[in-house]
């Protein structure tokens, strides 16, 4: 299926190492801080619109993500909230921030094997120091040739950063867990995708059921799974 491959392209987050658990809990936290103004489902409600509505300024991330959550509790609060408050929504930042990072299962398995063979590479999305220290964290460097912080992953985004590669769309592999980033724009421009679900999908990666039924998607059980294709 995948025989013209000569590269593979890897999202980060969710993919190779936990993420979208911190979001989660830290969301959980936020509410209880917030529970004296607003019931715990308007407050998640808020905070998802305040953080769509800053993408275009403050883009994907932790710090985004903490200042969308200051934002949102000053509008819920009415301008009320206290500035210890404040203090402990900017902790909350600074523990995402600090948290280890836990590799997901197989990942260095699976990029022993394949490093050598193909060249590999890192897309994801986030913010640059932030996924920089991820990274150097994780001890997985040194198995890519080229490692890309996009804004978004649109097909626009995609084709520039392999035209600026020297990459043929088809013989380019990209995999991870979002169907809205990872795989249907690489499917629409005649790339090649694979889908590897993560138990968790932030509300604004996911994708109709429609428009999963009419594209024709590999989706593996595991990253694992992977070396059963290439």
């Amino acid at each position: 299926m995948f025989d013209k491959i000569k590269v593979i392209g890897f999202d980060a987050d969710d993919t190779l190492w936990v993420n979208e658990t911190y979001f989660r809990d830290t969301e959980a936290v936020f509410g209880k801080l917030l529970s004296g103004y607003e019931t715990p489902n308007k407050i998640d409600q808020e905070l998802f619109k305040k953080e769509i509505e800053n993408l275009e300024i403050y883009g994907y991330g932790v710090k985004g993500f903490v200042l969308s959550m200051v934002e949102s509790a000053i509008e819920l609060s009415n301008g009320t909230i206290s500035a210890e408050i404040i203090e402990e929504i900017l902790n909350l930042g600074k523990q995402m921030l600090s948290k280890p990072v836990e590799l997901l299962d197989g990942v260095t398995e699976v990029l022993e094997a394949l490093y050598g063979k193909f060249t590999l590479i890192v897309l994801t999305k986030g913010d640059l120091l932030d996924q920089k220290r991820k990274l150097e964290k994780s001890n997985l460097s040194g198995y890519f040739h080229h490692i890309e912080v996009m804004t978004e992953k649109s097909e626009k985004d995609y084709g520039e950063v392999l035209k600026h590669l020297d990459i043929q769309p088809e013989e380019f592999l990209m995999v991870g867990n979002s169907l809205k980033s990872d795989v249907l724009p690489l499917l629409k421009m005649g790339s090649n995708a694979v889908h590897v679900p993560f138990h968790i999908t932030w509300a604004h990666e996911k994708v109709s059921e429609k428009v999963v039924g009419e594209t024709n998607i590999v989706t593996l059980s595991s990253l694992k799974e992977l070396l059963n294709y290439v």
